[in-house]
């Protein structure tokens, strides 16, 4: 027997093998339970103590699990028992946290917190228990522990006494903020005054908390210098107007100009803060070189308080606005322009980042972003109706910013800029479609979030939503549209996909029916029938009827009716069907139940004979919802509905779906019951309201009819009038040329010749003016009568922006069209007149021939032609 040799995979295998059968020696046995029986003797505490002892015995032999319990719960005690709890459990607590780990004392300061906030404490002496313990750890080496205390007692000093804060706080406070106290200390000592200036009168402030603040706003260290001077705010405030100028604004004025730049801009945010409290004169002569200085230096070299200036600078110049000069005023706005450009160069009207490190350019675009979060503010300190000269060109650099962030912020401020620009809206269309087809879908998202209110008020023209304001087409809206959901559905962003389509409802706002009937239905139906993800199926579906309520004319809408039938009630993928009945679900909010009934209703109870069993699982769920759009007198409807009903009862087998049908069937049978009188009645108020939106918008589109064949048989009127005024011309003509012909003719003498010749050029213009001018009126008057819906309310001009949907209040300023009853008798009248004119015409002309043949017996030829 021969030993075959293995091959390399074949002993690595075996090595991996022997690998793990030798990590079978060192496994360790599991242990069955997570406690042993010492440890629950450890915790188990004996059942007839009562909460205050318990908690004593905790906290004096427990476990640290049992220890934080009972300081957690340490409110809970004071509400029951205050005296007991501070006599024997608050001294057991200090205790503990002489030795307890961080997250025991931040439960402890949560907890006293607490107490100290909900009134629970009702004596002095519980009360200075308490802050004795906050006071103790404000010390306590660990920074987040003794943060977490010093929120405490911030917090608790609002819910605190004048006189406690005083003798309890006041007193150690005095003793903290000097120069021997450590950093940490320093820092609380400002907090504390910030917060406790507003609880003391003036005088005492300014006594005995000013040397304080004073000597923290010059301390050493430029951390102090700065917690200090964030706390000039509320000091402000709390002292008024009078003793800001003289006391608090030096001091700004010294900290503005520190060698240290946090120190600064901490300076630079109370100023703008404090811009209010500050008269005229100094805004003008101290605050304004200042801050100027501050941005001059600040653009020159420190990226990093750009920032902030960028971030308030908003703020800073509506602040300082009333007391600008024109030269001051333009100086900021230019100053505004170069921070949007910051780190920016433009070559053929494009904004290219120019070659910076890293961390200069995130600081750079931070700058722009927080100038495209200021643009709107901006607008309104440039005056709107500036903004083309002044503002558009910035405008447009920062929508079209290399960084994502910029033109983020831009489009999500958009709205706004479209707010204060009002009837000159038109000067930003370029930049919605350029945010549209933006190649980032988190500016698309940005924009979407207002989409609605921005195109409809960049659409309009004029104040207000009513008849006087003009619709305006934005150049390349509905590709840039289309173009923003093809990029949205392709991407695997599906919740910017669906806030678009939701978007799309307000469109019969903004473009004509026909652009969303020719550009946008076969897209909502691609949408339902191709795409997997439920809420954009269900959110195009809701888009598809609002488009379908609001189209104006009938072949359009009864050919979209049609294709839901088709694709979607009679779908092949059950998919299809179930998008049918959420289609069903909101067509019975948006349209009438008659209109529900007419079109809708019948497909939907066709489903019952559905083969899988989700599809007539809704339906049955639905059943309620479609008996609420039936009326009592509509028999035949209820008798398919009460049909559709009792064949599910008998065939279906599914278990889901039988027990909905139950509940289903004992809802159908309250229904007429249970429901309140006064919401049945708001129901079909409002059924009635949606009846006449729709009954108008068939007039609507009757009128609009009425209107374009009017208008053809005007265009076809004027055509023919102009082609018998040339016939009538070329017949005057023709008739004197061969009347010349036959007096030459004639052998008569050359005077004679002559005579007849230009009695005949006298005679040819008279008879033939009645008969051009007398078949004209009368062919105007047949025309004006025949036209259908004639009289002052079809001959309005009909707007399309008037048709629009929000529109529907004005039904009642539209007249009806009066009925053609009266037209035959119009058209009688007008035609007999016309005949009488031509016979006095004629009798006119034949007393003409008569005194014509008397002066001479040449005309016979003449008046046979007449």
């Amino acid at each position: 027997m021969f030993v075959r040799k293995m091959t390399p995979s074949q002993s690595s295998l075996f090595g991996e093998i022997d690998d793990l059968q030798d990590l079978t020696f060192i496994e360790r046995p599991i242990r069955r339970s997570l406690k042993t029986a010492e440890e629950i003797d450890k915790l188990t505490v004996d059942e007839d103590l009562n909460d205050i002892e318990r908690a004593v015995y905790l906290l004096s032999s427990g476990e640290d699990v049992q220890q934080a319990s009972v300081i957690i719960n340490l409110p809970i005690l004071v509400r029951q028992n205050p005296a007991e709890t501070f006599r024997r459990v608050v001294p057991k607590v200090r205790e503990v946290l002489h030795v307890a780990g961080a997250d025991m004392q931040l439960a402890a300061a949560g907890s006293f917190l607490t107490v100290l906030q909900d009134d629970i404490v009702l004596i002095q002496t519980h009360t200075h228990s308490i802050l004795q313990i906050v006071l103790l750890n404000l010390d306590h080496r660990d920074t987040v522990v003794s943060n977490a205390w010093l929120e405490t007692l911030l917090s608790a000093i609002d819910a605190l006494p004048k006189d406690t804060i005083r003798q309890e706080i006041l007193s150690p406070l005095l003793l903290k903020h000097q120069l021997s106290q450590s950093v940490p200390a320093r820092l609380a000592s400002c907090r504390i005054l910030g917060k406790v200036v507003g609880k003391f009168e003036t005088s005492i402030v300014k006594k005995d908390l000013l040397p304080l603040i004073r000597s923290l706003c010059q301390d050493v260290e430029y951390e102090v210098r700065a917690c200090m001077c964030r706390q000039l705010e509320n000091i402000t405030r709390g002292i008024g107007l009078d003793h800001t100028k003289v006391e608090v604004l030096p001091e700004l004025v010294e900290l503005a100009q520190d060698e240290a730049s946090t120190v600064r801009l901490a300076a630079f945010d109370t100023i703008i803060n404090l811009l209010e409290m500050f008269d005229s004169d100094d805004r003008t002569c101290v605050i304004f070189p200042l801050v100027k200085a501050f941005c001059e230096k600040c653009f020159k070299g420190d990226e990093a308080v750009l920032a902030s200036l960028s971030f308030q600078y908003g703020k800073l110049c509506h602040g300082l606005s009333e007391s600008f000069t024109d030269e001051q005023h333009l100086w900021f706005l230019e100053f505004y322009k170069k921070l949007c450009c910051l780190g920016l160069q433009h070559e053929n009207g494009h904004c290219e980042s120019q070659p910076y490190p890293l961390e200069l350019e995130n600081k750079y675009a931070l700058v722009r972003r927080n100038c495209a979060y200021n643009f709107p503010a901006i607008v309104l300190y440039a005056d709107p109706n500036h903004f083309l000269s002044e503002l558009y060109r910035t405008f447009s650099s920062l929508c079209h910013d290399p960084e994502i962030s910029v033109r983020r912020t831009a489009a999500g401020g958009f709205h706004e800029v479209v707010k204060l620009l009002g009837p000159n809206v038109h000067y930003i269309h370029k930049e919605i479609i350029a945010l549209l087809q933006d190649d980032s879908l988190e500016v698309l998202d940005a924009l979407l979030n207002n989409i609605q209110e921005t195109l409809e008020l960049a659409t309009s023209r004029g104040e207000g939503a009513g008849p006087e304001s003009k619709q305006v087409n934005i150049p390349d809206l509905v590709p840039a549209l289309v173009a923003a959901e093809q990029k949205a559905a392709s991407s695997l962003h599906w919740r910017v996909h669906e806030k678009l389509l939701q978007c799309y409802s307000c469109l019969p706002r903004v473009i004509s029916g026909d652009q969303i009937y020719f550009r946008f239905f076969q897209r909502m139906f691609s949408i339902i029938t191709t795409n997997n993800v439920l809420p954009v199926q269900r959110e195009t579906v809701r888009t598809l009827c609002v488009f379908l309520r609001y189209n104006r004319k009938q072949e359009q809408r009864q050919e979209i009716i049609s294709k839901i039938k088709q694709e979607l009630a009679q779908g092949r993928s059950y998919w299809n069907r179930l998008r049918y009945l959420d289609l069903c679900e909101m067509t019975i909010d948006l349209f009438s139940k008659s209109y529900f009934c007419k079109h809708f209703l019948i497909p939907a109870l066709e489903l019952v004979n559905d083969p899988v069993a989700n599809v007539r699982y809704k339906l049955c769920y639905m059943l309620p919802k479609l008996r609420s759009t039936i009326k009592a007198t509509d028999k035949h409807l209820l008798q398919q509905l009460e049909f559709c009903v009792r064949k599910l009862l008998c065939r279906e087998k599914d278990k889901d779906v039988v027990v909905t049908l139950r509940k289903t069937v004992l809802e159908l049978d309250k229904m007429d019951i249970t429901e309140p009188y006064h919401k049945r009645h708001e129901r079909e108020l409002l059924d009635q309201k949606k009846e006449k939106e729709e009954t108008l918008l068939l007039e609507m589109e009757l009128l609009e009819r009425q209107q374009s064949e009017a208008k053809l048989a005007g265009d076809k009127q004027s055509e023919k009038k102009q082609r018998d005024s040339k016939s009538g011309l070329s017949g005057s003509k023709g008739m004197s040329g061969s009347t010349s012909g036959a007096t030459s003719s004639s052998s008569a003498g050359k005077e004679m010749r002559r005579a007849k010749l230009a009695r005949s050029r006298s005679l040819t213009g008279h008879p033939t003016t009645p008969k051009m001018t007398n078949p004209d009126k009368s062919l105007k008057v047949k025309d004006s009568g025949s036209c259908p819906g004639s009289g002052k309310s079809a001959m309005l001009p009909l707007n399309d922006d008037n048709l629009r949907p929000h529109h529907f209040n004005v039904a009642s300023s539209i007249s009806p069209t009066p009925s053609s009853s009266s037209m035959p008798v119009l058209i009688r009248s007008n035609t007999s007149s016309s005949v009488d004119h031509r016979s006095n015409g004629n009798k006119d002309t034949q007393s003409r021939k008569l005194s014509v043949q008397r002066k001479s017996n040449s005309f016979g030829m003449q008046s046979g032609r007449e």
